[in-house]
């Protein structure tokens, strides 16, 4: 099983996190994630006792066999990976690394921009390339080249590359057949979030498809379903249907981005130099608005004037006390220009730290505060809920 991560931007990441790094394909970073191992034990106790009964003669060999089943398979899927990195490839699209892992594997890139036409070239290669093993083995297989231990894994080489190639194709996300949807409705419409979400939507069809198909021919067969079976068969469904639901949900937060902007998510605020007083606050905010930011002698963002302590500074000391001490700190570089709206300014505010950001204009004047919760709020459409006892 394979999924692929296109399109958008993606956050760089390595090192161990990622896994055991294997070295380096096409300049492509290649990774196998600690959670393949648990695929592999899966593979060695589900299949060893099985080459054990065709093969007594192996002993416990038959698991380091059973072992080999499962390297097959990641080699299957490594193929498959690197299909869609060197089509990518030959769209400028730079890959970030590639990760084997529990449910076979992804391929992630860095930012790039795509088309419906691209998109489903580089979905289709990793299918087409699972085909091309399972075709470039037949023939041994049905010429009985190899015999004993080595046919068995060839012929269970072909069948793996064909079944992880069928798969893949079903239309619906985190499938690679799900680009096939997202590019036709992509193309249709001109909006790539609507052809995400609806091939999200067919990913969780195909999810309940595949279970309902299991279920209904294992009770039409009059047989007893295997426990294993039964297990494997859920965890794919589950595996689908979560990354469908989540296609769905970042296509739906990239539709919202537009509509991210410094300026209309900003609330009005003036800005004060840091050597005013309570007094100079409460003349240009008497009511507590606009908000007010203080700033450096060069101009810079400090701090936001917290207008309750403002309020309770008694009126005999509201001309002596600086505005430094009614304020909390901004965090380093805690402003953005006006102008600053969508992806972009979403990718700033990620590397600062606090909640708070002053907006200024071209000539440095601040003109607003942006709330982390505002940005937030018009990403998701949820409004935080307010915690503590009334």
């Amino acid at each position: 099983m394979s999924t692929s991560r296109h399109g958008g931007h993606s956050t760089r990441s390595g090192g161990r996190k990622d896994g055991i790094p294997l070295g380096r394909i096409a300049g492509i970073p290649v990774y196998l994630a600690y959670s393949w191992f648990i695929i592999a034990a899966f593979t060695v106790i589900a299949v060893g006792p099985v080459v054990f009964a065709q093969h007594p003669s192996l002993g416990s060999g038959a698991y380091f066999v059973a072992f080999g089943y499962a390297v097959l398979l990641a080699l299957s899927v490594l193929v498959h990976e690197l299909a869609h990195a060197l089509s990518a490839k030959a769209f400028k699209w730079p890959t970030q690394k590639i990760v084997l892992n529990l449910w076979g594997g992804h391929t992630q890139f860095e930012s790039f921009i795509a088309s419906p036409g691209r998109s489903v070239i580089v979905a289709m290669a990793g299918p087409a390339a699972n085909f091309a093993l399972a075709v470039a083995a037949w023939p041994l297989v049905v010429t009985h080249v190899f015999s004993g231990v080595a046919e068995a894994l060839t012929n269970s080489f072909m069948w793996a590359n064909f079944l992880i190639g069928i798969f893949n194709v079903l239309p619906g996300l985190p499938l690679d057949g799900g680009r096939l949807v997202e590019s036709a409705v992509w193309k249709v419409t001109g909006s790539q979030e609507k052809g995400t979400v609806a091939a999200g939507w067919a990913g969780r069809i195909v999810a309940i498809a595949l279970a309902i198909g299991y279920f209904a021919s294992s009770f039409m067969s009059g047989n007893e379903p295997n426990p294993s079976h039964i297990l494997i068969t859920l965890l794919v469904c589950s595996f689908l249907w979560m990354g469908a639901s989540g296609a769905i949900q970042q296509a739906t937060l990239r539709g919202r981005l537009p509509s991210v902007s410094a300026a209309a998510l900003a609330e009005p605020a003036v800005g004060i130099p840091n050597s005013a007083t309570v007094a100079d606050v409460l003349r240009v905010a008497p009511y507590g608005t606009p908000a007010v930011v203080i700033c450096a002698p060069d101009g810079r963002p400090q701090g936001v004037v917290d207008p309750g302590a403002a309020a309770a500074v008694p009126a005999s000391q509201v001309s002596t006390t600086l505005v430094t001490a009614v304020s909390t700190p901004l965090a380093d570089g805690a402003y953005v220009p006006w102008t600053s709206s969508g992806q972009e300014l979403i990718q700033y505010l990620a590397q600062l730290s606090g909640a708070e950001y002053a907006v200024v204009d071209e000539a440095g004047t601040v003109t607003g505060l942006l709330r982390q919760q505002a940005v937030v709020t018009a990403i998701t459409g949820k409004v935080a809920r307010r915690s503590g006892r009334p």
